[in-house]
């Protein structure tokens, strides 16, 4: 007999400067099937107060996974993704880097300092609703994550 277990809120950090892609990306994770609760920085030094649960951050929750911009004010995105994979507490949570980018030597930074995946921001409205659906299926249902 197999037992019904109820699957976890995954809580997902977003981190994107441009309130429209933020706001298309809630859009496309509505549509999706997953139980998950998005949480929003809006640059990288927000997100690293976030990952290190300083200020308003204290009682928030360690994301399950992270998406991640590159080209953001204060702190640039590889800024932050050196931080979270060189830190114990969060160097083995995927980091999803979604970006405009398309150089050669942005893409190999990027997994130099250990993102999971590297995905250009399509330009057209649906292929990006698509993208981020995608994103969600891949890692929550295909992938296998901790749970808890």
């Amino acid at each position: 007999m197999t037992q019904n277990r109820t699957l976890p809120e995954y809580p997902i950090l977003l981190v994107e400067d441009n309130q429209d892609d933020v706001m298309i990306t809630e859009r496309a994770l509505t549509k999706g099937s997953i139980r998950k609760k998005l949480y929003v920085t809006r640059d990288g030094e927000e997100a690293m107060k976030f990952m290190r649960k300083e200020g308003k951050y204290k009682h928030f929750p360690t994301p399950a996974l992270i998406i991640l911009d590159l080209k953001m004010p204060k702190i640039d995105g590889f800024e932050v993704l050196g931080e979270i994979k060189s830190a114990d507490n969060s160097k083995s949570i995927p980091v999803i880097i979604f970006t405009s980018s398309e150089r050669d030597k942005d893409i190999e930074r990027a997994y130099e300092l250990g993102c999971n995946s590297y995905i250009v921001k399509p330009v057209n409205f649906e292929d990006f609703i698509k993208i981020v659906i995608e994103i969600e299926h891949y890692w929550f249902i295909i992938s296998k994550m901790p749970i808890g």
